[in-house]
Formats: C-alpha cells, sequence, structure tokens
C-alpha cells in the first residue's frame, strides 16, 4: 500500500460525460488514486443536461457491436476493439446498479425511466461525492508538459497542477488552433469540421411549408454516391431531420470542402423512382381520371407539399388527371422523385453541435485509451477523431472511452 504522500494523482481534463464516467469509475476501481476534475467553464456535464430536449439520450438499443460501429461516420475500427470491452450492454448496467434505468423508445434512443436528464447527472454526481473526486471549475488548462513521471499543467489563470496520470476528455473544438497544448505533446490532430446540422436552401415556395415532415425521403449528395432515406423535416430556413443529419455527419469533410454550397436532390417517394413512376402512370390516370389533382394524392404525402410539387411542376389547382400534358406529367414525376435544391450554409442541429476531427486515432490503444507516445496520458469522448450520428452514440462512446481510460488509469501505476 502506498503512503498518502505518495499518493498518485490522476486527473482528468473536462468535467463532460466522458471525463466524468473516467473520474469516478477510476476513484472507485483504484480507491488508492487521488482523482480531480478540471472543467474549464462554469458547468459540469452540461451536453448532457440538453441532450435530448432535457431528457438525456444516454445510449441507443444496439447490442450487436458489427451494427453499432456503422452509426460512427469515422472511428468503426477503433470503436469495434474498445466496444468488446465496454459497450450498451454495460452502460445499461451500469446505471440501472446506481438506481437509473434505461428505457428504449421505437427508434431505438435510450432514456432515464424519469424523463429527466437530471437523473443522469444526480447519479454521475452522487458517484463523484462518494468517492472523493475533486472537482475544480473555471480551469481552463493552456500548457500541458511532461515531466518526470507525469505532467505539468499550466492553467490560464497561472495556477498549476501536477498529475502522474492525465486523461484528456473536454470535448472536440471547433478550431484546429484549440488544440495547440495537446500537439505539444507531440499528437495529431485531424482538422476539425462540423459534423450533424441542417441544410440552409434559400427557397421562399419551399421554406413555406416549414412544419411539413415526411415519413421516409431519399437526400442524395450531388456528384457523390452519399445518400441516406430517413424522415425529413422542412424548416423555415430549409431542411432537417435524420436523413439530412446522416447526410452531414457521413459527408462532414466533403461538405466543409465545398464550403457548405452544394446540390441535393429529394426524392419525396423514397420507395419508388422515376421509372416505376412512369409505369404507374396510366393506372393513376385510369382510377383518378375525372378527378382535380389538387386536394388529395395517391402517395400519401402532406396536402401542402403535394400542391407545392403541382405548383412547381406547372400543374394548376383545378386540372383533372386525364388532362395532364405530357410536359407536366414529366416535370411532377422528376420534382417527386428528383427534385433539386442549392444549399447554401448549415444551422448547427439543436444542442447536438458535434465535431469531426481530433486526436488521430492510431495514436492510441484502442482497449485502454492509452497515448502510443506517453505512458499515463489517456483520452475519453470527442476529443479524439470519433463521432456518431445523433440517436446515443456519442455518449456511447463517451461512456465506453471514459471507462476504459479509468480501468487502465490505475493498472498502469501498479494501483
Amino acid at each position: 500500500m502506498k503512503h498518502a504522500n505518495h499518493q498518485q494523482h490522476l486527473i482528468v481534463a473536462g468535467g463532460g460525460a466522458a471525463g466524468f464516467f473516467c473520474a469516478v469509475n477510476a476513484a472507485r476501481l483504484h480507491p488508492h488514486l487521488k482523482v480531480t476534475i478540471l472543467e474549464k467553464s462554469s458547468k459540469l456535464l452540461s451536453k448532457v443536461r440538453i441532450s435530448g430536449g432535457g431528457r438525456c439520450n444516454v445510449t441507443h438499443h444496439c447490442f450487436d457491436i458489427a451494427d453499432l460501429i456503422q452509426f460512427y461516420p469515422r472511428g468503426r475500427n477503433f470503436l469495434k476493439k474498445a466496444f468488446h470491452h465496454f459497450s450498451t450492454a454495460d452502460t445499461l448496467q451500469w446505471f440501472a446498479d446506481r438506481g437509473v434505468s434505461l428505457k428504449a423508445e421505437s427508434d431505438g434512443r435510450m432514456f432515464p425511466e424519469s424523463n429527466s436528464s437530471q437523473s443522469v447527472i444526480d447519479c454521475l454526481l452522487r458517484e463523484a461525492n462518494r468517492f472523493n473526486v475533486e472537482i475544480v471549475m473555471n480551469a481552463d488548462i493552456s500548457e500541458v508538459e511532461r515531466v518526470t513521471d507525469g505532467f505539468q499543467l499550466l492553467l490560464k489563470s497561472g495556477r498549476q497542477y501536477y498529475a502522474n496520470l492525465l486523461c484528456i476528455a473536454c470535448g472536440g473544438f471547433p478550431k484546429y488552433e484549440q488544440y495547440r497544448w495537446i500537439q505539444h505533446l507531440g499528437h495529431t490532430v485531424e482538422r476539425p469540421v462540423p459534423s450533424l446540422f441542417t441544410f440552409n436552401i434559400p427557397n421562399k415556395e419551399l421554406t413555406a411549408l416549414m412544419g411539413i415532415s415526411v415519413p421516409a425521403a431519399t437526400i442524395k449528395l450531388g456528384g457523390q454516391k452519399l445518400q441516406y432515406t430517413s424522415p425529413v423535416l422542412i424548416t423555415h430556413w430549409g431542411l432537417s431531420g435524420p436523413a439530412v443529419l446522416k447526410l452531414s455527419a457521413y459527408g462532414a469533410r466533403i461538405l466543409a470542402e465545398k464550403n457548405y454550397c452544394f446540390t441535393i436532390t429529394v426524392n419525396w417517394l423514397a420507395h419508388s423512382n422515376e421509372q416505376a413512376l412512369q409505369n404507374q402512370w396510366l393506372q393513376f390516370r385510369d382510377v383518378y381520371g375525372g378527378q382535380k389533382m389538387a386536394g388529395k394524392n395517391p402517395f400519401g404525402l402532406p396536402l401542402r407539399l403535394w400542391d407545392y410539387l403541382l405548383q412547381q411542376s406547372g400543374i394548376t389547382a383545378d386540372t383533372r388527371w386525364a388532362d395532364v400534358t405530357s410536359v407536366n406529367r414529366q416535370k411532377l414525376i422528376k420534382n417527386l422523385t428528383g427534385q433539386t435544391f442549392e444549399v447554401k450554409g448549415k444551422t448547427t442541429f439543436k444542442e447536438e453541435f458535434v465535431t469531426a476531427g481530433g486526436i488521430c486515432l492510431s495514436e492510441i490503444q484502442p482497449s485502454t485509451m492509452e497515448s502510443k507516445l506517453h505512458g499515463g496520458l489517456f483520452f475519453a469522448g470527442e476529443i479524439m477523431d470519433v463521432d456518431g450520428i445523433t440517436g446515443g452514440f456519442n455518449f456511447q462512446h463517451a461512456w465506453t472511452s471514459g471507462y476504459l481510460a479509468a480501468m487502465a488509469a490505475g493498472k498502469e501505476k501498479g494501483l
């Protein structure tokens, strides 16, 4: 047993989900370790608090690792190894053991039974209190130096800390320059770009339909193979919804290169296509021939969207199905299955701000989250070049990486 004056000190940089999970588990698993969280702001667990509209989307109801890793645009191979040590089932068990039961919704997202993120926050704070984790607020790190048997940290306030072990879990930075203090340790940073954003489309006719959602539409990026089929929502600035968010995440680097000016095509009938509609048209004429086209459609589209598509195709409200010209019919089929929009810019999706990029994964051990360059240095959460789509996947990565860093931190010094 080590003497108190030789007590090993783990500092966790960041009081978010990954940092907290690392700190409370390290303190619990390794009682001889002194654990301190340095949080740069005046708020703890702020993303946990606002996630899922204040309910906290803790994880996703997906227990097969091969399936789970598909929800991460970056970091799949790395996570495949990490999830073998701590995955969704482990997250559920961990919280259940501490009185926070999780429930799955129809789309797979998992929330506390209480429907309140406060349950998750209280649980983590209780653990921190129970295992004597020291929490220091407004502690913004400006420099880290590797010194004999540890790390010297300098805060912007001028205060200094020494740690034998350091876990960097301060989230993803939007600007490359913000990673300099970590690059100073020799680590490579994949340049950060935004992920999970909605598309700004300066098209008044479209945005006039704000509030309309289509349960399954396909959005394809112009000139690329990238396309996703999911619900789409029309907003007062353009398009949102799961299909858009997936495209923004998987195409994050491509869209950044295009400076967020690009073309998309929307198939409002995800389970049909241009050729299929051509073949069905005679059937529509036979069934609806004498009826006006406006006010009713055979596709189950929202009425306002259907009327808009008719207008865009040059078809007046009182045109009957039997009387539509071949030119206008072609336009309508094209608009239904491949309407083109020019995207000019992006908007952050609610509170789900996520950064693609961060510490290069080839420099981190996936089973321990330890740096391959420095023993005793660990990473957890979004600071690494890992990001998931919306639905609880980014939190699952936070829990997994935080836990593995905690496990390894005690073993590092033989505790």
